[in-house]
């Protein structure tokens, strides 16, 4: 079955989870040509192994706090707080708290 994205024009509600936001899960919010937006949420501990992809990418935390290593650089991003990683950039994050946080590819074809 494929994972349903938003449709052009369609409003995605991006509001921290609060309470709910233990039971909740990563998503992809939607997925065009050109661009990828999903939701990443991990609980307290939890870690995303370092990676790169090909196109440039954006961090919003939302809820919670996470470390962020990118290249030799490492930050930690707070509620309301926003990174950029050029494309091609290994890097990883490590949930300080449960978090939850708005990711933005640009796919390179």
């Amino acid at each position: 079955m494929a994972i349903p994205h938003a449709l052009p024009g369609e409003i995605v509600d991006i509001s921290p989870f609060g309470g709910r936001l233990t039971t909740e899960r990563t998503t992809a919010l939607f997925k065009s040509k050109d661009l990828e937006v999903m939701r990443l949420v991990l609980p307290a501990g939890k870690s995303l192994p370092p990676h790169k992809v090909a196109g440039e990418i954006t961090i919003q935390c939302i809820e919670g706090a996470m470390m962020l290593r990118a290249g030799t650089d490492e930050h930690t991003l707070n509620p309301g707080q926003l990174t950029y990683v050029g494309g091609g950039v290994l890097h990883s994050v490590h949930a300080i708290e449960d978090m939850s946080a708005l990711v933005t590819v640009a796919l390179i074809k």
